[in-house]
């Protein structure tokens, strides 16, 4: 449902939202994998249509047998858990929009796609978005996800008002980041947000929005022929746009790349001929991937011209271009399925971010991963502001690089092997909702606060119902 009034939620009156539904149990026995299609695994979906069958579920769990799982964008294994269950939430799909405190309370399994096209028409946007519009609300939490604003508006959790979690005992439980009722919850709180689904599973979540007069985002774009100058440029740009973000050619030894700034655009500066309707919002997907690409399709001559036509396509400089939603913020949406353009071996997706001291480190893993000679296309620069209080929540202040990597490279992992030692010598980490490899050594070694998490997960969810194949990987 879709309401447009001030809403007023306490935790019985959400609960009620969710009725009770006397049908039995919808499961079924899948193949799962992350976006990145390296490691299936067998797994029985459940899908629960009331609070009241989440909460029975979780209470006839046994240890390691549950975890979330929303649209399957995580890259590597952080939501499957092989053997086990994992629980979709798609029936959790309200929407309720207060206009008045511009906030919107929606389920866990309403997609960012479904609430864009119901806030962008009523003048609102997210407060955060990542590179995909095909993510839940749940799996944005769980991942604390971040987007091109990151220096400005910090993650997703930095404008959680509430959330409601079922725990590992099958409570219900409202967590605020201010603790109403103790010191525990906003501990609890924050161990949800960016706990990757393994502190309870998220039911509904109430977050602030940013208010826009337009579906339109005012973008300026320049190119630079080496890295130095693009991080210069980036390092200026912090202070002068909400949205910024760099596409590197990875293949190019002086790391030429295009720079993307933007705002969203007020009515006044859309032509005449879209202000009588300056918050239309419909996007639509353009193409589809096939099904099968030859093996080797995707190589090091085929990405080398790709890259090179869209240094080339990118202007010098081009001021106050207007561009929609789906073209700035989500452009890889336009191609359904697009991961498979790697072939059947799959990709994974290497982020890590180091502080700006250790900057050097763009160039050098650039440069390490040119010698085993990878292919990426996708190759993402982004500067990011202070970290937020979750536990293992990924941004921290510096720079955040992303690299799309075919997963049958020669000696590619053991080249990130290398790269994880740099990187934690740097007191940088990685991504845990795009790794696939890193070890329980790595993880221990950068996320300084793992012990906290522990503690407070072991308070709610103290027989370990809920795990993940990247939970058993990595040791959390």
């Amino acid at each position: 449902m879709v309401g447009t009034d001030h809403v007023v939620h306490s935790l019985v009156a959400c609960a009620l939202c969710f009725k009770a539904v006397t049908l039995p149990l919808s499961s079924q026995t899948q193949i799962l994998s992350g976006w990145g299609r390296t490691m299936p695994v067998q797994a029985k979906v459940v899908q629960p249509a009331s609070v009241q069958q989440v909460q029975e579920l979780v209470r006839q769990a046994s240890p390691a047998s549950l975890i979330a799982r929303g649209l399957g964008r995580s890259y590597g294994d952080a939501a499957q858990l092989d053997g086990a269950s994992a629980v979709e939430m798609g029936a959790f799909d309200q929407i309720n929009l207060d206009l008045v405190k511009g906030s919107v309370t929606a389920g866990a399994g309403v997609s960012l796609n479904q609430l864009l096209r119901v806030i962008v028409p009523a003048g609102f946007f997210l407060p955060v978005t990542p590179g995909t519009r095909n993510v839940t609300i749940g799996g944005a939490i769980a991942a604390d996800v971040h987007g091109k604003n990151h220096h400005v508006d910090g993650s997703f959790g930095n404008h959680l008002q509430r959330l409601l979690l079922v725990d590992g005992r099958g409570e219900l439980r409202e967590l605020t980041p201010s603790g109403k009722s103790s010191v525990d919850e906003i501990e609890q709180f924050w161990a949800t947000v960016g706990g990757m689904g393994l502190t309870g599973i998220i039911v509904e979540a109430t977050f602030s929005l940013i208010p826009i007069s337009s579906s339109l985002i005012s973008v300026n774009t320049a190119r630079y022929h080496n890295l130095d100058e693009l991080m210069a440029a980036m390092v200026a740009s912090d202070s002068n746009y909400r949205y910024s973000v760099a596409w590197i050619d990875s293949l190019n030894a002086k790391g030429r790349g295009v720079l993307s700034c933007g705002d969203h655009a007020m009515a006044e500066q859309l032509p005449t001929s879209q202000q009588a309707d300056p918050l239309v919002y419909d996007p639509k997907p353009l193409a589809s991937a096939p099904t099968f690409l030859p093996v080797g399709l995707l190589n090091k001559l085929t990405v080398r011209a790709f890259n090179e036509a869209w240094f080339r396509k990118a202007p010098k400089q081009r001021l106050g271009e207007l561009q929609t939603i789906g073209a700035y913020f989500h452009p890889l949406d336009g191609v359904q399925d697009w991961n498979r353009i790697y072939g059947p071996a799959g990709f994974l997706q290497y982020q890590f971010v180091v502080p700006d001291n250790a900057s050097h480190l763009v160039l050098y893993t650039l440069e390490a991963l040119r010698k085993i000679g990878t292919s990426s296309f996708l190759t993402v620069l982004k500067r990011f502001g202070p970290s937020n209080p979750g536990h293992l929540s990924f941004p921290m202040q510096g720079w955040t690089l992303a690299v799309d990597l075919p997963a049958a490279v020669p000696g590619l992992f053991e080249v990130l092997d290398h790269l994880d030692e740099h990187i934690a010598a740097e007191n940088g980490r990685l991504y845990l909702a795009k790794d696939s490899r890193q070890s329980a050594t790595i993880l221990r070694r950068t996320y300084p606060r793992l012990e906290e998490w522990q503690q407070a997960r072991e308070k709610l969810d103290p027989s370990k119902v809920f795990s993940s194949d990247m939970a058993i990987r990595t040791g959390l």
